[in-house]
């Protein structure tokens, strides 16, 4: 039997979302917690901090009452972080942003033994329902052996360039999904 979640949910971070998320993230970054970047109280930390952006929003996938997946992230406004951190710098045809040209994902992810099932593209799609413009995420290029980037691939984002947003963060590949047809 495919295990499929029996509802999804999207809503502002808030303390309630910000704890269904750890649950998950506790498990699904579990063999990388070891290392500064991934430990639970410094995700705690960043998802107290983006929950004060403006847009910010997050949709978890639920089973039987319990959160199996999410992902989380916000629009991009006239200032931000993303684009300045990003290398080579892009033109400015590709970093002009206003609040509603791009939404930024921040992160997807599953329980582990719910991988493989669809639940991350299904919350990805939750989360981006309603939004018309593009999507732009950042993507460890090792993850999975390079799977992780193919999957995204698949979803129709496509590389543009490189980041490596925190000292301790791996370097990343910056992709982007154009906007869909209108």
């Amino acid at each position: 039997m495919t295990k499929t979640p029996d509802h999804f949910t999207r809503t502002p971070l808030t303390e309630e979302t910000i704890d269904a998320i750890l649950a998950v993230y506790v498990d699904a970054r579990g063999e990388l917690q070891h290392l500064e970047h991934y430990q639970p109280p410094r995700m705690r930390q960043q998802l107290e901090r983006h929950a004060t952006r403006p847009g910010c929003l997050v949709a978890l996938a639920w089973h039987e009452g319990q959160p199996v997946g999410y992902a989380y992230g916000c629009p991009l406004g006239e200032e931000n972080t993303w684009w300045p951190r990003v290398y080579p710098s892009p033109p400015p045809d590709i970093a002009r942003e206003d609040g509603q040209r791009t939404f930024r994902i921040d992160e997807i992810a599953v329980l582990t033994s719910w991988r493989g099932t669809g639940t991350a593209q299904k919350v990805h799609d939750h989360l981006l329902a309603d939004w018309t413009g593009r999507a732009t995420l950042m993507v460890n290029p090792l993850a999975g052996d390079g799977r992780v980037q193919r999957v995204y691939e698949r979803w129709g984002y496509v590389s543009v360039a490189h980041a490596q947003p925190q000292d301790t963060a791996p370097v990343l590949t910056v992709m982007i999904r154009p906007s869909p047809p209108s």
